[in-house]
């Protein structure tokens, strides 16, 4: 599941570097990545918490610009350990305290963090935000139990863009969130988008309201507690008031929440975190993969498409061969197989030899004239050349009408649109060496039906040389009017009249109807291998997959095959065991 979330995280952010910022999807896309960055970070939690049960308590103070988040993490250490800085952005990394342990106590911190660095406070540049600091605290503070107490950068400034993701992780590491605002910035809607985000996480949360005139804590407080009731559904935390203090002195803890952050404690519950981490991916889910589900549907619709044209291309395969009365020519090549099988041993040998001798003039003619002698008899191959064309043709018309009337995504059918028009050559030309392939091979089916005939004919022992006679017969008229002729169109008299001789016989003889079916089961195979091998293996093959050959960086590109692994993920943690 973390490996599906970062790379629909790094496609989310390759998208979002495409789009204008005025773009609608610019700002909603990049609420999407940071929600993306949470789920990312909660999953590398719940990694932690199962390597390493015993790890430490982690607590994030965290809160908007100037609400005095490392003044309170100072009065929560008893320590001055946070820099503090009456300047906004002052702290651009994470902060973390070891307060009752040892910063050796926290391996495994870094397997975390991932590629974020862990440096020495004063080794860290504000040049650079991928990296965080730990350091250990050497006194002892009643307001805290042992754990590592993280100072956070802002997450409302103008710079908060640049270190937010080291903000995000920090947060998804907390067992317990306090929240820092002032009486300025309490009511920000930034602060409320960050808690509502973070409510699927479902950390126990203290909210310290900081820089409070006396007298105002009971109106602050109360509006601070329906602006929690507006975006949460939980029930509102404690809340600790801090009052103003001048010349930059530390604030007070009140005396009535010296226990506060014990108590929260109570209410870390580790064992939970995989059905958190579950309700959280399920919260966000469906919204996160919108854009991938467009393009999932987008990707159906096209194959739809293509094989709308494809059943065309077989009806018209039909229409202009098979059942063409001019075109269609199978049958009477297996026709002309028979002939051969029912050449008489003994004589056929020497009527062989005459026929060859006598139709040398013809056969001259056609090596002359061989391609032209080709382009006649390849009718078929012409018909399904044609089509291949036909379907480009009709693909291209369809995509551009999607152009025209889809509104999301359009960029898709563009696209794919420009990669057809790039691909059509390449297509077409694998397809005319499949069409020529199967031609040469069902020359195999052809022999076959030319065999069934005659096994069938063998069967009718007075029909067998009631033909054979007409055989040696028409051929013997035939190389009489040779001679006479000089042995011109020689084709025309051995090969027309015996073929009608023949297909006459075959028709009005006992197995007639048989030859009718054998007809009929030749042209249905035909058809079959046809859409198989050409139409489905070849076009649709290569087809299909058309639009995931664009390399458009606004494409999220995301299979079907991995959305469904992940869901069926999402649905079971781990050993397979249903989260119920």
């Amino acid at each position: 599941m973390l490996e599906f979330i970062q790379l629909l995280k790094q496609r989310y952010q390759t998208v979002v570097a495409q789009l204008d910022k005025k773009n609608p999807q610019f700002l909603e896309y990049q609420q999407r990545i940071e929600q993306l960055l949470h789920g990312e970070a909660f999953i590398r939690k719940g990694q932690l918490i199962s390597d390493m049960p015993e790890f430490p308590l982690q607590i994030a103070v965290i809160g908007p610009t100037q609400a005095g988040k490392s003044s309170v993490v100072n009065l929560l250490l008893n320590n001055t350990l946070a820099g503090v800085s009456p300047l906004a952005g002052y702290t651009v990394h994470p902060h973390g305290f070891c307060h009752g342990l040892s910063s050796d106590d926290c391996f495994g911190l870094q397997h975390y963090f991932g590629r974020f660095q862990c440096l020495e406070e004063r080794m860290l540049s504000r040049n650079r935000f991928d990296c965080y600091s730990l350091a250990d605290s050497n006194t002892r503070s009643p307001l805290l139990p042992a754990c590592v107490c993280w100072d956070t950068p802002d997450f409302d400034s103008i710079d908060a863009a640049d270190y937010r993701e080291g903000v995000i992780r920090t947060i998804a590491l907390a067992d317990i969130v306090i929240l820092v605002v002032s009486k300025e910035k309490y009511a920000d809607q930034s602060v409320w988008e960050v808690m509502k985000t973070m409510e699927s996480l479902q950390q126990p949360t203290l909210i310290c309201v900081n820089k409070l005139s006396e007298g105002s804590e009971t109106v602050v407080l109360q509006s601070l507690e329906q602006k929690w009731r507006q975006h949460r559904r939980d029930p509102v935390p404690e809340m600790v008031p801090l009052l103003f203090q001048k010349h930059g002195a530390m604030p007070s803890w009140p005396a009535a929440a010296g226990q506060a952050v014990f108590k929260l404690t109570k209410k870390v519950a580790h064992k939970k975190h995989p059905l958190y981490q579950q309700q959280l991916l399920n919260y966000y889910w469906r919204q996160w993969l919108e854009p991938v589900f467009a393009e999932h549907h987008a990707q159906r619709n096209w194959q739809s498409l293509v094989d709308q044209c494809l059943g065309q291309a077989a009806k018209a395969y039909q229409r202009d061969y098979l059942d063409h009365p001019h075109h269609y020519e199978t049958f009477q090549n297996a026709l002309l197989n028979l002939l051969n099988l029912l050449e008489i041993p003994g004589i056929a040998k020497v009527i062989g030899k005459t026929r060859r001798a006598m139709t040398w003039p013809v056969r001259k003619l056609f090596a002359l004239g061989k391609d032209r002698f080709q382009a006649n008899v390849g009718q078929e191959v012409t018909v399904l050349k044609q089509i291949g064309e036909h379907v480009m043709i009709q693909l291209a018309d369809k995509l551009l009408e999607k152009t025209e009337t889809e509104s999301l995504p359009l960029a898709w059918w563009k696209e794919t649109a420009g990669v057809l028009r790039q691909k059509k050559a390449t297509i077409l030309q694998e397809y005319g060496l499949a069409v020529d392939e199967y031609h040469l091979h069902f020359q195999q089916d052809v022999d076959a039906t030319a065999h069934r005939l005659y096994y069938k004919l063998q069967e009718q022992p007075a029909t067998l040389n009631s033909l054979r006679a007409t055989r040696v017969t028409t051929d013997v008229a035939a190389l009489l009017l040779a001679i006479q002729a000089g042995g011109i169109g020689i084709h025309d008299l051995v090969i027309t009249p015996m073929m009608l001789t023949v297909t006459s016989l075959l028709a009005e003889s006992a197995i007639g109807s048989y030859m009718h079916r054998v007809e009929a089961e030749l042209k249905q195979h035909q058809l079959n291998t046809v859409k198989i091998a050409l139409f489905e293996a070849c076009l649709r093959g290569g087809l299909y997959t058309l639009p995931q050959q664009s390399l458009a960086a606004n494409r999220f590109n995301v299979s079907e095959q991995l959305v469904s692994q992940a869901e069926q993920a999402l649905k079971e943690k781990k050993h397979g065991l249903r989260l119920l």
